[in-house]
């Protein structure tokens, strides 16, 4: 084995990426339309009692109910426009195993962090979908976070910080290439 890409990996990768562009493109699109909401005034983390109602389920090991309450969850942290509350989300849904949900609410907050110029946004973004494995969607927010960090000499070194870390992780995993 030369250690190249065969030519059905380089091909997965190119679907892969289209992929990612594709939801980017379609939730820039979905937070351009919604723009113009803001969120109620005094509720600083109205999906908050939601997530902790996922955990209250899953203690009791109530699949069910901690899955219609994610959704709840989920619904709420999207009307608020806020890229906290789908990280809450997001790792509310890791919590129960749901993947798919936990990636998109991950998507949805790096296009709110870019949007709201957050630089913790993105960054929490990233470490997220890294925790997943999901490599194509890290090194976007990664992308993300260093346009954030414009010319800041600590924002720049906040986003090396991180790559350096999910790269550690990757490789110790076994996830390079």
């Amino acid at each position: 084995m030369n250690g190249s890409a065969t030519f059905s990996d380089r091909a997965y990768v190119v679907f892969a990426g289209l992929v990612v562009v594709a939801l980017m493109i379609a939730l820039a699109i979905a937070e351009a339309m919604g723009s113009e909401r803001t969120p109620v005034a005094g509720m600083d983390a109205p999906w908050a009692d939601d997530v902790v109602a996922v955990d209250e389920a899953l203690a009791a090991k109530d699949l069910t109910a901690a899955r219609w309450t994610l959704q709840r969850a989920y619904g709420v942290a999207l009307g608020s426009r806020r890229w906290e509350g789908m990280i809450d989300v997001g790792d509310a849904a890791v919590r129960i195993g749901d993947v798919p949900r936990a990636r998109n609410a991950y998507l949805a907050a790096v296009f709110r962090a870019r949007t709201q110029r957050s630089l913790e946004g993105a960054l929490r973004a990233a470490e997220a979908s890294a925790g997943l494995g999901d490599r194509p969607v890290a090194e976007q927010c990664l992308r993300v976070a260093q346009e954030l960090g414009g010319h800041d000499p600590g924002a720049l070194t906040r986003v090396g910080d991180l790559a350096q870390r999910l790269a550690d992780r990757s490789a110790a995993a076994g996830m390079l290439p």
